[in-house]
């Protein structure tokens, strides 16, 4: 007799079987019913829309599709929506630059007179609305019957494109009561000191690590203005401003400009003051390029170790002739191709046989100064432009790593402020080019001679120093 197989269904699965036979057909029974709900709904829906006289295009009149949900994710959407409309609603601000009348001179009460520039007067004045103290540059009209001059031009265009730490902030642009632009000012941070000033009333020069903080703040200041293409063309101490938290800013840019590579020709040759100039320009070059900057760097780092300036030529010759007794005398190898320059064919250079270098004359000049520190001098004071270091490469030069490290601006001494006092009495020192002049090389000067720059330097006296004796 075989037993039963256990494999066999048992009536307990037969009762299951049934049971979810019957509930499929119920959820199917469910089904057509919300269906046929659903089409009866938009049935009366239709005849509802035929009663008022609407006529819909078949697109209109097809049934949306909806997500189906379930009560439980009703009642969590019903929650957040309850939440959300509770919330305050946070409005996004984005600044947008609208153009509008300028304000008026008079929101402004001027306190005292500062200097006076090629290209303006500077005041010290107060904001009437919010007592804050900001400096009032009213920019010189000499020729409005030309238009508005393009130097006061250039400077707005420069000046609102150079947003750094270390370049002066144009904040606004204020007119006065004439109608033709003859009242048009500039409100710019307002700083205590420039270092020309702040020199001059110094007993001592810079220590070697407030030098290295100053200039890493001027190469960074300059970095960014050659990166976004524009050169300053009037770089100089009177021109830089600082304030009593060892921060300085670089101002007046009457005379900067947008360049391009390669540089455009023709630029104005008659720019940078006379003590700051680059020999290229001396020497008539009208294409240029971020080198003129450099080499007016240059010029005020001898300048913070000296506490005056490096290079103070009466005239343009003189200006030539300092220069080539401090950098050397051009040749073919050290600046090839100088000859070419229109006021080159003018000078009369000695010959000599053994011409000194430049770094030996700089370091006779500067015997405090590191040998790092004499190789950054000599190098932005090169004569051939090629060779003088952009911002970039000043800012990672070793003299910036060695002993004495820059000091923090926080430890920086404070000066008291000649800024806040009456006009500025400074030393008679050359003013920026002005529009329109010619160099001393374009009136019809004869030939220049320089062949006696160097003579009778085996001459001079040396010192007996000092002697071993055997006794």
């Amino acid at each position: 007799m075989t037993g039963k197989s256990r494999w066999a269904d048992s009536q307990e699965d037969a009762v299951a079987e049934e049971q979810r036979r019957k509930e499929k057909e119920a959820k199917k029974r469910a089904k057509l019913a919300q269906q046929k709900l659903a089409e009866e709904r938009r049935k009366q829906h239709e005849q509802q829309e035929q009663q008022q006289g609407g006529v819909r295009d078949d697109l209109e009149n097809r049934p949306a599709k909806r997500q189906r949900l379930s009560p439980a994710q009703n009642t969590d959407t019903a929650q957040k929506t309850d939440k959300a409309a509770e919330a305050p609603t946070k409005l996004l601000k984005f600044h947008a630059p609208s153009l509008g009348p300028c304000r008026h001179v008079d929101n402004f009460e001027r306190l005292n007179h500062i200097e006076e520039g090629s290209y303006g007067w500077v005041s010290r004045a107060r904001e009437i609305a919010t007592g804050e103290v900001v400096a009032l540059k009213k920019l010189k009209m000499d020729n409005l019957n030309d238009g508005f001059p393009v130097t006061a031009l250039r400077e707005i265009q420069t000046l609102k494109a150079s947003k750094h730490p270390n370049i002066v902030d144009l904040r606004e642009v204020v007119v006065g009561d004439g109608d033709d632009f003859s009242d048009v000012f500039l409100v710019m941070d307002f700083l205590e000191h420039d270092l020309r000033t702040l020199q001059e009333d110094m007993a001592e020069p810079f220590l070697p690590s407030e030098t290295k903080t100053l200039l890493l703040q001027l190469a960074s200041a300059m970095e960014f203005l050659h990166d976004h293409w524009i050169i300053h063309r009037d770089l100089k101490t009177s021109n830089i401003l600082m304030n009593n938290r060892g921060e300085i800013k670089i101002a007046d840019f009457g005379m900067a400009r947008y360049f391009s590579d390669p540089p455009p020709p023709n630029l104005t040759q008659l720019v940078v003051t006379l003590w700051y100039r680059a020999p290229e320009l001396l020497l008539g070059a009208s294409t240029y390029d971020t080198a003129i900057d450099m080499w007016s760097v240059g010029c005020i780092f001898g300048e913070l170790l000296t506490k005056d300036p490096l290079l103070q030529g009466k005239n343009e010759v003189d200006q030539l002739a300092k220069i080539f007794a401090l950098a050397g005398i051009p040749n073919d190898d050290s600046w090839p191709g100088f000859r070419r320059l229109p006021n080159a064919r003018a000078l009369r250079l000695p010959r000599l046989p053994n011409p000194p270098k430049s770094s030996a004359l700089i370091r006779s000049k500067f015997p405090i100064l590191t040998n790092a520190g004499s190789a950054l001098l000599a190098a932005l004071l090169s004569l051939n432009p090629a060779s003088r270091p952009t911002a970039t490469e000043m800012l990672a030069h070793p003299y910036f790593r060695e002993q004495p490290k820059p000091k923090s601006k926080a430890m920086f001494p404070t000066f008291p402020s000649k800024a806040g006092q009456e006009k500025r009495r400074r030393r008679a020192t050359p003013d920026a080019p002005k529009r329109g002049e010619k160099g001393a090389f374009a009136k019809g000067r004869d030939a220049v001679d320089l062949t006696g720059l160097f003579s009778g330097r085996d001459a001079e006296a040396a010192g007996a120093g000092f002697r071993l004796k055997m006794v």
